[in-house]
């Protein structure tokens, strides 16, 4: 069945052999049918986030919702989303993972109270998306206002000027643009001027950048000159840069944008007639051929044309130029504009409630009962919102981009031929390749290593330490699984003849102690087992530290008005904590739990002392981390996990702390693998620790394996157990219902998020929907926004401002 992508390429295809006679069937058939493959097979997935608000104080919940394409429309093969959540520092502070339904996938994540950076770096993907290119993940940063800052070296701003010859060289004797981009050390875009000069010092021009650090400049460069910028930034410091040497022979290929037509030259240097007479033309979007064409060069140096696109779907059009051996010597990409991709929904207020906890409701339509999955927030209008994208922006734009596009929704509000002048530059500076030509051409294709995730992820493992052969004749695993709230199931897995077990029909969230036994009769006794092996663990995010990826702009005025409400919300806790103190009645001291336990478990120089103290058999939050010191860096200020190729590393108060188990000192290493429900009780020492060796200089940090009355009578004890992680859980959000009684509506109510619903549907039997909230106790207007996808692969994007 052709779909409607397809349709478009067929129409766009007939229109433009109306420019070029010739076309040669056999020499592309390679080509055709590569891209075949790789639009069938290797179509690549895209991601968008949808956020409830732009910045985010410590303490406050990040509530988001996950959008993914393939090609135009809703993925829904892939079904498990990865997102790693890490500090400005590049320590991964929560790795997510979150079943994909329908496209979608929904979620939240809480910014530590002490959170110290100023930025909350979010990078996303499927295990699909590791097959390609790194620069195609989803990255984003958040702005978290009010971090306790740590002191660092403020390093000099310096600017990196880059040159970019379109097409992808210059040619001497051919004139040729070239575009540049100024950016800072933190990829923000900076305004420069300057001159070019020849390597005999000659001035041959000025230039100065137009938009966004960006501008561009013509030149025919001289075979054996060489060229180079000198040129000063904002700071009005002086830098040179070299210009990128011009080839002596060869084409060039120059674009030009004028509405639903791009105009093109291809020019041939004189040095070249003898082997670049025929030269083939090729146009893709999203793996996909949209036109061929070949440009004859046997009598002429130059050949000019025009490309129609008001056929085409919105996104990326690649134009490649090839010789006759189909080697790729000059590219071009364009972004196409067509509007089609936008549905814009219908919103009516049914009752308006400005007033303090009043109720507001609102009724939501699309055209034509499509089917559409939407995602709704409401804030009050006075906070900062994201102007810098939205889900055009992104699935259409810079998730087809390598590079960094500075605010690229001001590209999408400006319609203009000026508007989309500075598109292209865009276009020209930033590094895009999707292809290997050279692959494309022979016919091979990418290599996978991450297989689709195609089915959810469930309870399941490998069994290792048997010879092949044993497990082949019925060999099965034994398991008592006990969940959170402490019921248990004993189960029977059979063991397939790789080692491998699951039941895909035990799909869990949170996480799962499991006691296990392979059935010895099998001839398995010693073997080992190897749980959730298909569970990816985090990326590498050392290579994104201090970058400034698609950040939200700046708003002064809405993040005051954010800090407002935070302050208000800050005085409110404290005053429930002082009410909580003034209710208790004290008739005699008695030992705390932590003191009944450092009596129990410390001894000699670890007992007492000034330090943290963590309860871990009353704390339930502890069975939900991995390992022990993810559980520490969440409750101890300062303390830094790192992990690098499986080795874990820590800092703290400017060193590596001592690690004591049951006071003995060991390795992190060793520590790492020890189940958090294993440990009673850790102690954190400041420094210095006379107990440690050298005198603890670093500090030291205890733990306290169970005993006695500590170890739980649970089933399954005395054998082999483990605890995996499935899911990350989800909560609700919490919206106040003011017509009904609730104890929680006596605090003052300061919300900056008022209303959060990822979960909006329509459908052709409902295409209106409702949703209700109430106001707080202060705002007077209220920002909505609505965004996501149809059936169809539309996009949903609406904005509105209601007071």
């Amino acid at each position: 069945m052709m779909n409607s992508l397809n349709k478009h390429f067929l129409q766009y295809f007939f229109l433009f052999l109306f420019l070029f006679i010739g076309f040669n069937k056999v020499s592309s058939q390679n080509i055709d049918s590569t891209l075949g493959v790789y639009s069938e097979k290797y179509a690549q997935e895209r991601l968008y986030f949808h956020y409830d608000k732009a910045a985010y104080f410590p303490g406050e919940t990040v509530w988001f919702k996950a959008y993914i394409l393939q090609d135009l429309y809703p993925s829904f093969q892939s079904k498990t989303l990865y997102i790693d959540w890490v500090d400005d520092k590049g320590n991964v502070l929560q790795h997510q993972v979150s079943p994909l339904v329908e496209g979608t996938a929904i979620g939240h994540f809480e910014v530590p109270e002490d959170f110290a950076g100023s930025t909350l770096h979010i990078k996303a993907y499927t295990r699909w998306m590791l097959n390609f290119d790194a620069a195609f993940l989803y990255s984003k940063d958040l702005i978290v206002l009010g971090g306790k800052k740590t002191t660092t070296a403020t390093s000099k701003q310096s600017t990196t000027l880059q040159f970019f010859a379109e097409g992808g060289e210059a040619i001497a004797g051919i004139l040729s643009k070239i575009a540049f981009k100024a950016t800072d050390q933190l990829g923000r875009p900076q305004k420069i001027r300057g001159v070019i000069q020849d390597n005999l010092g000659a001035t041959i021009d000025s230039f100065k950048s137009v938009h966004d650090g960006m501008g561009y400049l013509i030149l025919i460069p001289k075979e054996g000159m060489s060229y180079s910028a000198q040129w000063k930034d904002e700071n009005n410091t002086t830098y040179t840069t070299p210009l990128p040497l011009a080839k002596a022979s060869g084409a060039t290929m120059q674009l030009f944008v004028s509405g639903a037509n791009r105009p093109f030259i291809i020019n041939r240097s004189p040095s070249a007639a003898a082997t670049l007479k025929q030269l083939h033309l090729v146009g893709t979007m999203h793996e996909q051929i949209v036109f061929k064409a070949n440009i004859n060069l046997a009598t002429v140096a130059a050949v000019r044309g025009s490309i129609p696109t008001g056929q085409l779907p919105t996104g990326l059009l690649t134009i490649t130029l090839f010789d006759d051996q189909w080697n790729a010597i000059a590219e071009r990409i364009t972004f196409v504009n067509n509007g089609e991709y936008a549905i814009k929904p219908n919103l009516q207020v049914q009752q308006w409630g400005m007033k303090k906890r009043a109720r507001n409701e609102m009724e939501l339509s699309l055209p034509d009962s499509i089917v559409a999955n939407l995602s709704v927030s409401v804030t009050d209008a006075g906070i900062e919102k994201d102007t810098s994208e939205n889900i055009f922006t992104r699935l259409l734009l810079t998730s087809e981009i390598k590079g960094i596009v500075n605010n690229p929704s001001f590209y999408f509000s400006d319609n203009s031929d000026a508007g989309s002048q500075l598109l292209d530059l865009v276009m020209l500076t930033n590094g895009w390749r999707r292809f290997k030509w050279e692959e494309v051409v022979a016919g091979t294709f990418p290599k996978i290593t991450f297989p689709k995730d195609t089915a959810y992820l469930a309870l399941s493992g490998k069994v290792y330490g048997y010879r092949p052969g044993e497990a082949a004749d019925g060999g099965a695993l034994v398991l008592i699984v006990k969940q959170k709230d402490s019921s248990s199931q004993m189960m029977l897995e059979p063991i397939n003849p790789d080692g491998s077990f699951k039941n895909p029909n035990f799909i869990f969230f949170d996480t799962l102690h499991v006691y296990y036994q392979v059935q010895k009769s099998k001839g398995l006794r010693g073997a080992e087992v190897n749980f959730m092996s298909d569970r990816l663990p985090p990326l590498n995010f050392t290579k994104d530290k201090g970058r400034i990826i698609n950040r939200p702009l700046p708003d002064t005025a809405g993040a005051y008005r954010h800090y407002l409400f935070s302050q208000e919300e800050g005085k409110m806790q404290d005053l429930m904590k002082v009410k909580t103190l003034q209710n208790v009645t004290v008739t005699g001291r008695k030992k705390s739990p932590l003191e009944v336990l450092d009596e129990k478990y410390a001894g000699g120089m670890f007992r007492g002392g000034d330090g943290y103290q963590f309860d871990l058999l009353s704390d339930p939050s502890s069975a939900i981390r991995t390992n022990v010191f993810e559980y520490l860096r969440a409750k101890v200020a300062g303390l830094q996990v790192s992990s690098s190729g499986g080795n874990v590393s820590l800092s703290w108060r400017g060193g590596a702390p001592q690690i004591f188990l049951d006071e003995i000192p060991v390795d992190v290493d060793m520590v790492t693998f020890i189940p958090v429900s294993d440990i009673a009780y850790i102690k954190v020492m400041r420094p210095p620790f006379f107990g440690g060796v050298g005198g603890g200089a670093n500090g030291a940090i205890a733990l306290y394996t169970r005993k006695g009355g500590d170890i739980q009578n649970t089933p399954g004890k005395g054998l082999s157990n483990n605890t995996i992680v499935g899911y990350t859980p989800n909560k609700e959000f919490y919206s106040p219902n003011y017509n009904s009684f609730d104890a929680r509506h006596d605090q003052a109510d300061v919300r900056t998020t008022l209303y959060w619903n990822p979960r909006l549907e329509t459908t052709p039997l409902k295409s209106k929907v409702t949703f209700s909230f109430f106001n707080n106790d202060v705002s007077k207007s209220f920002r909505i926004v609505i965004e996501g996808v149809s059936r169809d692969g539309r996009l949903i994007h609406y904005e509105e401002v209601l007071e």
